[in-house]
C-alpha cells in the first residue's frame, strides 16, 4: 500500500549523495527517476564532493529543506559521531550509508546496503544457503557478512590479502554471529565451490580468477556495476552460474533510501532500475 507523509507538499525538499570521489555516482539518476514516478516535483537530488574533513561543516550548514543524504566512502563511518541516532542495522557494522533528517533537523543514520543485499539475492531466488564465501575484507565485506548472518546456515570463508584483514573479518564474524573462516587471497579460486560467492573487491581485483570458474557454479554476487560485466561475472555466467550485479544492489538500497527520505512506499523499483541501466549504457557507449 502506498503511504503519504507530510513531506508531500509544495515546499522544496532536498537530498543528495556525498563522498569522495563522487562524480561517478548513479544515485542522482536513481533518486530523480523515483521522484518523477512518484510525482514529487518539488524534490531535488544532487551530488557533492565531500571528504571527512569537510563533512561536519556541510552537515551544520543544512537548512530545513533537507530530507536526507546518501553516503559513500569515505564517509560511512566518519558520519556516526555527527548523528543524533544510529539504527541497530547500521550500528552492527559501524557503517551508515543513509542519513534521514526529520522536521526538527534531527539526523538518523541508517544502513540500506545490508537489506539491499538481501533483497537483491531474494530477487534471484537466493533466500538461504548452507555456506558462502566472501572475496575481500573492506567496508562492503562487513555489510555482506551482516546480510549472510540472516541467510547462511553454515560457515563463511573470507579470502583476504593480509593477516590484519583476516583478523578484522573474524572479528566481524564474532560480532555478527557468523562462523567466519579466513583464507589467503592466493587460494581465492577455492571459493568457487561455495553455493554463494560475494565479491566485494575493487575493479580488476578478481579478473585473474575468471579462468578458474568451474562448470555449473552456484551464485555470484559481484558488487561492481561499472564496468559491467566484470571478467569474473562474464565467466561465471558463461559457465552456467547465476549472477547478481552491483546495479542490483545499488537499486535495491536506493529504493529503501527513497522510502525513508520521502515517506512514500513502495518506491518504483522497476523505474529506478531502468534509469540506472540506461545511464550505464550511455556511459559505456
Amino acid at each position: 500500500m502506498r503511504t503519504t507523509s507530510t513531506t508531500d507538499s509544495t515546499i522544496e525538499r532536498r537530498a543528495a549523495v556525498l563522498g569522495s570521489p563522487i562524480a561517478h555516482s548513479l544515485s542522482p539518476v536513481l533518486h530523480r527517476a523515483a521522484y518523477a514516478a512518484l510525482g514529487l516535483t518539488h524534490w531535488s537530488y544532487n551530488r557533492f564532493e565531500i571528504n571527512e574533513a569537510r563533512l561536519p561543516a556541510f552537515l551544520t550548514g543544512l537548512d530545513p529543506s533537507w530530507a536526507g543524504l546518501s553516503l559513500t566512502m569515505p564517509l560511512k563511518r566518519a558520519v556516526i559521531p555527527l548523528l543524533d541516532k544510529v539504527s541497530e542495522t547500521a550500528s552492527s557494522v559501524e557503517a551508515v550509508n543513509t542519513v534521514v533528517i526529520d522536521g526538527a533537523g534531527r539526523r538518523t543514520g541508517e544502513n540500506t546496503d545490508i537489506p539491499g543485499i538481501l533483497a537483491a539475492l531474494r530477487e534471484r531466488g537466493v533466500a538461504a544457503v548452507e555456506s558462502a564465501a566472501v572475496l575481500g575484507a573492506g567496508a562492503t565485506a562487513s555489510s555482506a557478512l551482516a546480510a549472510l548472518s540472516r541467510i547462511c546456515q553454515g560457515p563463511v570463508t573470507a579470502y583476504v590479502r593480509s593477516m590484519e584483514r583476516a583478523a578484522e573479518m573474524r572479528g566481524w564474524g564474532e560480532r555478527l554471529g557468523v562462523d567466519v573462516r579466513t583464507a589467503d587471497w592466493a587460494d581465492a579460486a577455492k571459493a568457487f565451490g561455495a553455493p554463494l560467492v560475494i565479491a566485494t573487491t575493487p575493479a580488476g581485483a578478481t579478473d585473474t580468477l575468471a579462468d578458474s570458474v568451474p562448470g555449473g557454479p552456484g551464485t555470484l554476487f559481484d558488487v561492481l556495476y561499472d564496468p559491467w560485466p566484470t571478467a569474473l561475472a562474464a565467466a561465471w555466467s558463461a559457465r552456467g552460474g547465476a549472477v547478481v550485479g552491483g546495479l542490483d544492489l545499488l537499486v535495491h538500497q536506493a529504493v529503501l533510501q527513497v522510502e525513508l527520505m520521502t515517506g512514500r512506499s513502495p518506491a518504483p523499483l522497476t523505474v529506478m532500475r531502468e534509469a540506472g541501466e540506461q545511464a550505464l549504457r550511455a556511459h559505456q557507449a
